[in-house]
């Protein structure tokens, strides 16, 4: 015993070292027994001055003459001591709240009513729906997904793969949907507008008494992170409630491999599934803020949603022209950033020299693009008259003008400028 003291002693003396001055740093327990009556116990006392140190919680190493064959050995931890000296009094005063005692109010805090209140202001006006599906008469089927009253006239919003036969059915066909409200009153809906494209439709109800309507919110103030909530009929399930955070508030087409039309998505976790198609996401106020359309298959927690903002122009085509009218230059553009600026210039020393624009990548042979005189790797810096920074904007400047010319502004290599006049024409609606 007294060699194993003495070798202790001279060869491990700075690991005891540190072991006692961690336990002093972190006001930590060591202990170490061989038997359940017996124990040795190391209290420290820690001077104020060391009372400053940040030591982060953590599990200390079992010591290297601890053996788990013959001691049970207590884990150490190690607790982030108080920043800065603090008297003996003010520690004696400090006490946890009684039990019972409410918290200081959180404005920016989620209650937790928070969710279930948004749920109960919108949730009366989630509709389930049915589409018998079937050819030459026989029905061999159901279509079932979601909606909501978004009007007291009893317009409906929901997708259009949900009411729309895609392989035999065009967009603009008039079909009938059962529909089913939470109250359980039942109706015979039709579909006015559908646009395959963005897989929106709208679908009217006539109904002699009130009904209820959800209230619109604004997609652009999403933030990743935010809180939202799906709401629809899974499955058939009515009053179904899933809650989750907006995982992307930007996801694009392309990303999911969709073509046609550049679209953008919001991307959730929210639990959906089939039934849910058409059914509202909403954000904590109550407020729909997006239109669940699709998930991937074999995959938890990717839910795509149509953003409101997208949704409501669409709504004002519908009431303008009964149809979605996109112009189609032919572009494939690119939305420039300062760091893709800075590669693009180290690559190629011609690069133009620009903060900020849209960079067209490629483009498509006999479209309008082409007739105007666009090239691969022209910068867009201004549309119609207006600078632009994004295909965002170039979009929304186009809006539902087709057959209008429209002057162009693109930078070139070595910086040479050209102004290009492009008339738009109709893309194909059943793209």
């Amino acid at each position: 015993m007294s060699h194993f003291l003495r070798k202790f002693s001279v060869s491990k003396r700075s690991s005891l070292l540190r072991i006692v001055a961690i336990a002093t740093a972190g006001s930590g327990l060591l202990y170490a027994n061989s038997d359940t009556n017996s124990r040795a116990t190391l209290a420290v006392k820690v001077p104020v001055p060391l009372r400053e140190w940040k030591i982060t919680r953590d599990t200390f190493p079992r010591p290297w003459f601890l053996s788990l064959n013959h001691w049970q050995f207590g884990v150490l931890p190690l607790f982030s001591s108080r920043v800065g000296s603090v008297p003996s009094s003010d520690i004696k005063n400090e006490a946890s709240p009684a039990v019972g005692d409410d918290p200081k109010p959180c404005c920016n805090c989620l209650g937790r009513d928070a969710i279930a209140n948004a749920a109960a202001r919108v949730g009366s006006a989630v509709v389930n729906l049915s589409v018998p599906q079937g050819f030459y008469g026989i029905t061999t089927g159901k279509s079932i997904g979601s909606g909501t009253i978004i009007d007291e006239d009893g317009t409906i919003l929901t997708c259009a793969h949900v009411v729309v036969d895609f392989q035999g059915i065009g967009g603009s066909s008039k079909g009938k949907v059962d529909v089913t409200l939470q109250d359980g009153r039942t109706f015979e809906g039709i579909v006015v507008n559908a646009d395959l494209h963005s897989d929106i439709a709208i679908v009217k109800i006539h109904s002699k008494t009130p009904l209820p309507i959800a209230k619109f919110g604004s997609s652009s103030k999403l933030r990743p992170g935010d809180w939202v909530i799906a709401l629809g009929c899974p499955l058939s399930l009515q009053n179904t409630i899933t809650a989750g955070i907006v995982s992307c508030v930007d996801r694009k087409s392309s990303d999911l491999g969709l073509g046609g039309v550049r679209r953008e998505y919001l991307q959730t976790d929210c639990a959906i599934n089939a039934g849910n198609s058409g059914g509202p996401l909403v954000n904590v106020d109550g407020e729909v803020i997006g239109v669940n359309i699709m998930k991937v298959l074999d995959a938890d927690g990717l839910g795509f949603s149509v953003p409101i903002d997208s949704v409501c122009k669409i709504i004002e085509h519908f009431k303008k022209s009964g149809r979605v009218v996109r112009p189609w230059l032919g572009l494939k553009m690119v939305d420039l950033n300062e760091m893709i600026i800075a590669q693009l210039k180290e690559r190629d020393a011609t690069f133009p020299n620009v903060n900020k624009g849209i960079l067209v990548p490629m483009v498509t042979p006999g479209s309008p693009a082409d007739r105007a005189g666009f090239c691969p790797g022209d910068i867009v810096i201004e549309f119609d008259g207006k600078p632009v920074e994004s295909i965002k904007e170039i979009i929304e400047i186009m809006g539902d003008r087709v057959g209008v010319p429209l002057k162009v502004l693109v930078k070139r290599a070595n910086d040479s400028l050209a102004t290009l006049t492009v008339i738009p024409e109709e893309s194909n609606p059943d793209m």
